[in-house]
């Protein structure tokens, strides 16, 4: 029998050593370099999703306008698309009371931020019967319809469905704040302006990223909750009479803001999102303070407060009178939305 040598064991040990120190330095290297392994395979959770339009031929790059129908509703859409983007981000931007498309395309300009800065903007419209609206309700036919619309572009475009973000002026900022709440599940985040609202319905399947603006002396929709005094000059929706009751907070046949005050809104958007309840404070422009939560990752909750502004979109020229809808501010809350959008894409489950 032969003796143990303890030099022969020594450099057994070694080679053992070297060899599973080499194995493992080639598996690192392999999961590194993209080596065939189920964990280089893992798709990072923002990247984009095509959807079903990407199978077609690219539209052409410009303005739009298309027909649809669903939900026993019909409407119609303006369309604008950039040039050389795929699969696109999409904006939809809802326009307010009394506004129809046309107005909120020209009044926003977001179509033509969004030509110049790599997204598709949708800006929609029901054909109906007295002036433009929403029911922003919760489970209201025109909910469904804005639903089968996406849908609808989804299937028409190529669009990246990780990145559908809707914002929208007064009653469209009410709508946005609805979808906000009835399909996080598609929507990656929202900007309300002139319109944030918190619903006692609201449950969103994921909490959603809230970026708001809002002028503190906004004469429709105040800063401090309810009507402002000039929703009293507001038709009702069948044109009968106004729409709003004299220090009502909720017009006659158009449903309008709650109660809450804008922070306090922000403040119930927080809470539902998981975040802490004091926000930073800070002045970024002589006439903007901005409030910024602390919020988990993908759950921010931002509202932009604009001095002494009123019922406008914020770093677009007014389109009535200022006497009427109060002073814009200095801020461009195209870029600014855009900004956060591109910071929250939605990285849950998809429907």
């Amino acid at each position: 029998m032969m003796k143990n040598d303890p030099s022969n064991a020594a450099r057994t040990a070694h080679r053992w050593i070297w060899t599973s120190t080499a194995t493992a330095f080639v598996t690192a290297v392999t999961l590194v370099c993209g080596g065939n392994t189920a964990a280089a395979e893992q798709p990072h959770p923002d990247d984009p999703v095509a959807s079903a339009g990407c199978a077609l031929p690219a539209p052409a790059p410009g303005t739009s306008t298309g027909q649809f129908a669903a939900a026993g509703k019909s409407g119609s859409y303006v369309q604008d698309i950039p040039a050389g983007i795929s699969p696109l981000p999409v904006v939809f931007d809802i326009h307010g009371y009394l506004e129809p498309a046309q107005i909120e395309h020209v009044a926003t300009g977001v179509g033509q931020f969004g030509i110049e800065h790599g997204f598709a903007t949708i800006t929609p419209q029901l054909d109906e019967p007295g002036w433009p609206r929403w029911d922003f309700s919760e489970n209201s036919a025109d909910v469904a319809y804005l639903s089968e619309l996406l849908t609808h572009v989804e299937s028409t475009l190529c669009v990246d469905s990780r990145r559908v973000f809707v914002t929208g002026l007064s009653m469209g900022g009410f709508t946005t704040s609805s979808l906000a709440c009835q399909l996080a599940d598609r929507i990656a985040a929202v900007a309300p302006v002139a319109g944030l609202q918190d619903f006692a319905w609201c449950h969103p399947a994921r909490p959603i990223p809230v970026i708001a603006f809002h002028g503190t002396a906004d004469p429709f929709v105040a800063y401090t909750g309810g009507s402002g005094p000039n929703a009293q000059l507001l038709p009702s929706a069948d044109g009968s009479g106004s729409a709003a009751g004299r220090g009502g907070t909720k017009p006659s046949g158009v449903d309008g803001p709650g109660p809450a005050s804008i922070p306090a809104q922000a403040a119930a958007w927080a809470h539902r999102n998981g975040c802490g309840p004091e926000p930073e404070e800070r002045r970024i422009a002589s006439d903007v303070t901005m409030f910024r939560y602390p919020c988990p990752e993908n759950s921010a909750v931002e509202l932009y407060a604009l001095l002494g502004g009123g019922h406008t979109w914020p770093g677009s020229p007014p389109i009535a009178p200022e006497p009427l809808v109060g002073a814009t501010a200095s801020l461009n809350a195209n870029q600014i939305m855009w900004d956060f959008f591109q910071a929250h894409p939605h990285t849950g489950a998809l429907r």
